[in-house]
């Protein structure tokens, strides 16, 4: 049976990760920050944290701060978890909801989007108020 060790241990460091963030005193790490993923490697010696922020004009700080203080973080993630390794951390930013909200928007305008069935275009939607 194979186990999901990896995984459960990406959602453990995903939310210590979390957790840690707003308590880095580095005064680039402003702002709404959110994990939303994190790749370790099999041997536990590489993490990828994957950070997106709400402010996009603030992006770039906030991961230079992030990397800066990646020596604090790992070291609360080494209390916290029981690891053999506390894998060092590389922070990459995350665009897939800005991506999604673009596919979004893509997908409700009528212009960009056909009808699926030409029969069916005499079917008007109902607008969203």
């Amino acid at each position: 049976m194979p186990s999901n060790r990896i995984g459960r241990i990406n959602e453990e460091i995903q939310r210590e990760l979390a957790a840690l963030i707003p308590t880095v005193k580095d005064p680039r790490v402003t702002g709404m920050v959110s994990v939303t993923a994190v790749e370790t490697t099999p041997d536990l010696k590489y993490t990828k944290a994957y950070i997106s922020v709400l402010d996009k004009s603030g992006c770039d700080q906030v991961l230079r701060g992030l990397k800066s203080a990646a020596g604090y973080l790992r070291r609360e993630l080494g209390r916290s978890l029981n690891l053999r390794y506390t894998p060092e951390l590389a922070f990459v930013r995350d665009d897939s909801i800005d991506k999604g909200a673009h596919i979004l928007e893509m997908l409700r305008d009528p212009e960009v989007v056909k009808p699926a069935n030409p029969a069916n275009e005499h079917i008007l939607l109902e607008e969203e108020p």
